[in-house]
């Protein structure tokens, strides 16, 4: 055989047989989405429990970034992410209007709940109305640990103060007070180190194990209520989302699987989240 042709005979079988794999590799490369989360979401195992049920279902995997809401509905507003999974509906729904999201889908729900030092120092242990209980706080200075980083705890703490009629940024604010500007596990590790109260969500604090002299002081308000809602990210703005698989996810986490799946994530025999991806107004 003519020496070049044998040349490109053999450079031939060599990369055909480096194409498959590569080829293989891209494709799986290829079928994966990335959500961007909430802290409560990832600090509570809950994903851990739940994608490597959906990656068996359907082959996907699901890259997470855990952000506030505020940061996750941003990253989504740039296009870095497939999905959003986040907990504040009028942010939520104000990302859709803005044409950043496809639709909304309600998932699941949990509570707030009002945390802090077992000795009590503001004397509000037992209470339901987290309303008047922050007002003593307020009034009696007790240490606060606020989240400070625009997520839907941060945002929901920031909307009980309002309530309460306490001007937090403002006049109101004092040394007693402090924003961390972190996720949900490290408010609750300033917390126990500081023995000071926190507004936490309850996924995360069944999971957390650094409790110290923490304890939870008010629960079981409605004005606790907390909502999850996920969003596909719209490909009309952003073509390099992930739009069939990013959907496949969200049909998954909604339909009856999913929300068992979410309904089976328990700690200790306590169950963090509880579905409601058909309930209207949620």
């Amino acid at each position: 055989m003519n020496p070049r042709r044998l040349f490109l005979a053999t450079a031939a079988i060599i990369l055909s047989g480096l194409s498959a794999p590569a080829l293989a590799q891209d494709k799986s490369q290829e079928k994966s989405i990335v959500v961007s989360s909430t802290t409560s979401t990832t600090d509570s195992g809950l994903f851990t429990h739940i994608l490597p049920l959906f990656k068996a279902k359907t082959g996907i995997e699901v890259k997470v970034v855990s952000q506030g809401t505020g940061q996750a509905l941003d990253t989504g507003r740039r296009g870095d992410a497939d999905v959003v999974f986040v907990h504040a509906r009028s942010q939520e729904e104000k990302f859709v209007a803005d044409g950043f999201g496809v639709k909304r889908f309600p998932v699941m729900y949990n509570d707030f709940i009002l945390i802090g030092p077992k000795s009590d120092p503001a004397g509000i242990k037992g209470g339901k109305g987290v309303v008047a209980a922050l007002k003593t706080i307020k009034d009696k200075a007790a240490p606060f640990i606020s989240r400070g980083d625009k997520s839907g705890t941060h945002s929901a703490e920031l909307n009980l103060w309002k309530v309460a009629g306490v001007d937090i940024a403002g006049a109101d604010k004092g040394p007693w007070y402090k924003e961390i500007g972190q996720g949900m596990g490290a408010a609750l590790n300033t917390a126990s180190a500081s023995n000071a109260y926190v507004l936490g969500d309850r996924g995360t604090w069944l999971s957390f194990k650094n409790r110290g002299d923490l304890d939870i002081v008010v629960e079981g308000d409605n004005k606790l209520f907390n909502q999850y809602g996920v969003i596909l990210v719209n490909p009309e703005k952003h073509p390099s989302v992930k739009k069939e698989f990013g959907q496949a996810f969200i049909d998954w986490i909604v339909s009856s699987e999913g929300q068992k799946a979410i309904a089976d994530y328990k700690i200790n025999g306590n169950q963090l989240f509880f579905p409601n991806a058909g309930a209207s107004g949620a």
